[in-house]
């Protein structure tokens, strides 16, 4: 795909985007999801190998493919790795996935309610190497812990300041400022969010666009001003800490909005199962993703 027809198809919007980007601190917990506990691996590089195994094996299960899975997060290790003997990137590219990289090193520790974005040593390098692979786009998350205005807006114009400089590598950045579904005081969250994100969109110089991945808003259709926005090529939810059914169900009545589920994606998946149990497994969950990405109804 080029990268034309590569902004054509998220642009769409018919399907999702797989969250396959699980970093150092979060694999462990993905791994024990899976059925491998850490008693049973040592070491980083173990580790790596074994969650890199079950990346694979969902990129090459027929159930996983370009009709429904319109796009893939991948963690850097993903992304210069192989897959069936391919590079990752053109493994995802065959089967009509857009590839995606995640570029943030995790989160600062909270101040003002939020957690703002570690430093980035390196990341114009990354950038360069992530284009000349095929990469199409990268993704950058922070978290919003209190509906704090100060706060909120510093995070805010971070994102975009990081955003700008995908934009100048080639590169289409998903600015993802999660809710933390948890806090007490959600929807003001989601109201502060929605009015900073408002400001640093019409800021954007020229016709650059961006992708915006929200927590799914506690008042349903809230974002819908963000999916309309010209300076928004696509507005993708994550699952945050939902099950499954509930974040299908709580998405399914946001016009605009399509997922991007890690957890609730991978849920029932075991490194134990036949590969035609994983497959139905897996293609169950698609199955169930898709169209509440796509079906919408009434809030």
């Amino acid at each position: 795909m080029t990268f034309d027809e590569m902004k054509a198809k998220i642009a769409a919007g018919h399907g999702f985007i797989a969250a396959l980007d699980q970093s150092g601190g979060s694999t462990p917990k993905a791994l024990s999801g899976y059925g491998i506990e850490p008693s049973e691996y040592s070491g980083d590089a173990q580790m790596f190998d074994l969650i890199h195994q079950m990346r694979s094996r969902i990129i090459q299960s027929p159930a996983f493919s370009g009709d429904k899975v319109v796009g893939a997060i991948l963690f850097e290790r993903t992304m210069d790795g192989e897959v069936g003997g391919k590079p990752t990137v053109q493994a995802l590219a065959d089967k009509g996935v857009v590839p995606f990289l995640k570029i943030d090193k995790g989160l600062e520790d909270e101040e003002n309610g939020v957690q703002l974005m570690k430093p980035m040593p390196g990341l114009g390098d990354l950038l360069d190497r992530a284009k000349k692979l095929g990469v199409f786009g990268t993704k950058e998350r922070s978290v919003i812990n209190a509906a704090n205005d100060a706060g909120i807006a510093v995070l805010v114009a971070q994102q975009f300041e990081v955003a700008q400089q995908v934009l100048a590598h080639g590169l289409v950045p998903i600015i993802e400022p999660e809710v933390n579904i948890k806090s007490a005081d959600r929807a003001d969250s989601d109201r502060l969010l929605l009015a900073a994100l408002g400001e640093e969109l019409d800021r954007l110089p020229g016709d650059e666009q961006v992708m915006l991945k929200l927590s799914i808003p506690a008042e349903a259709g809230l974002f819908t001003p963000l999916t309309q926005h010209p300076r928004v090529l696509k507005v993708v939810a994550l699952s945050g800490g939902f099950s499954r059914d509930e974040a299908c169900a709580e998405l399914a009545k946001n016009p605009g909005m399509i997922a991007s589920f890690s957890r609730a994606l991978l849920n029932d998946l075991r490194a134990q199962m036949s590969d035609s149990d994983f497959d139905a497994a897996l293609g169950s969950a698609i199955d169930q993703i898709y169209t509440a990405s796509v079906d919408k109804v009434a809030a």
